[in-house]
C-alpha cells in the first residue's frame, strides 16, 4: 500500500487470495462479499482497479466503503441518527477527515499526510539537523517512543543510532521529544488545516451538535502523545481518542459485512 490505496496489485491479489481462500473453507455458502474500505478521496480508476483485485482474487461481490464511514461505524458514532458527528482517522498513508449524518457523508476531505509522512519528516530532520541517516523503522520507533504534538508536562529523549552522513561510520545522538515535535509540526498542521476547512464547510446545525459531541480520532496517528490537545485548542471543540484506534476501520467494515445488504449499491 501507498498513500492509501495499493502499489502493488500482483502481490495484493495473492494476498486476498490467501484469506478469501481461508474463509472460503470455513464457510458453507457460495457466495463470498468482500467489503474493503478505500480513502474518500480515491479516483474512479483507483477504486476500479481495487475492486478488479477483489473480483481476481476470488470475491464473488465487492462493497467499497469510504474509509470515514468505517472507521465511525468502528468506533461506534451514531451515523445513522440526524445528528452530525464527525471522525479524523490520521492512517498510514492518508487522514480522513469527515462528518456524517443521517447514515451518510455531509462532508470529507482526505489529504495523503499520516504516520508515513510524520517518519519522513523525522528522517528528515534528523539528517538536516545531525547529518544522521536513519532508516523508516528507527524513525517510527521514534515516533511511537517519544513522538507528542503538544508540549508535554515532562519532556522525553531517545537514543538515535544510525550512519553518519559525512564519515559513514555508525553513531548515536540524544534526540528530545521537543525537536521530534519540531519535526512532525508541518504534518500536523494540515491535518488540523483540513479538519477547520471541513467545519467551515458543514450547516450550522451539524455544527452545533458537534460543540457538544466533539471530534473523534482514530487510526495509528491518533496514538501521537496529546494530538487531542493540539485539535482541540486550534477548533475549540472537545476531541476524543477512540478506544480501540487502530481497529477503527476493522471492526467498521466488519460491522458493514454483517449487514451487507444495507450498504451493497451506495459505493
Amino acid at each position: 500500500m501507498k498513500d492509501g490505496v495499493i502499489a502493488d496489485f500482483e502481490i495484493s491479489e495473492h494476498m486476498l487470495r490467501y484469506f478469501i481462500g481461508k474463509v472460503a473453507r470455513k464457510s458453507l455458502f457460495t457466495n463470498l462479499t468482500v467489503v474493503v474500505a478505500v480513502p474518500y478521496g480515491i479516483t474512479a480508476v483507483e477504486r476500479r482497479a481495487v475492486m478488479d483485485s477483489a473480483y481476481r482474487a476470488g470475491a464473488d461481490d465487492v462493497i467499497t466503503i469510504p474509509e470515514p464511514v468505517a472507521s465511525a461505524i468502528g468506533v461506534g458514532l451514531p451515523v445513522e441518527e440526524p445528528t452530525g458527528s464527525m471522525i479524523v482517522d490520521i492512517g498510514g498513508g492518508t487522514t480522513e477527515v469527515a462528518v456524517l449524518s443521517l447514515g451518510g457523508i455531509v462532508h470529507a476531505r482526505s489529504i495523503r499526510v499520516g504516520g508515513d509522512e510524520f517518519d519522513m519528516s523525522i528522517i528528515k530532520y534528523i539528517r538536516n539537523s545531525y547529518n544522521l541517516i536513519i532508516g523508516e523503522r528507527t524513525a517510527e520507533e521514534i515516533k511511537i517512543k517519544i513522538g507528542s504534538a503538544y508540549a508535554l508536562e515532562q519532556e522525553l529523549t531517545f537514543e538515535v543510532k544510525g550512519r553518519d552522513n559525512v564519515t559513514g561510520l555508525p553513531r548515536q545522538l540524544h534526540l528530545t521529544s521537543q525537536e521530534v515535535r519540531e519535526a512532525m509540526a508541518d504534518n500536523i498542521n494540515l491535518i488540523i488545516e483540513a479538519i477547520k476547512g471541513s467545519l467551515e464547510r458543514i450547516p450550522p446545525e451539524l455544527s452545533a451538535d458537534l460543540v457538544d459531541r466533539g471530534i473523534v480520532l482514530a487510526g495509528g496517528g491518533s496514538l501521537i502523545r496529546k494530538i487531542d490537545r493540539a485539535i482541540s485548542e486550534a477548533t475549540g471543540l472537545p476531541v476524543f481518542v477512540a478506544e480501540d484506534p487502530l481497529c477503527a476501520v476493522v471492526n467498521g467494515t466488519g460491522k458493514i459485512l454483517a449487514n451487507s445488504s444495507r450498504w451493497s449499491g451506495r459505493d
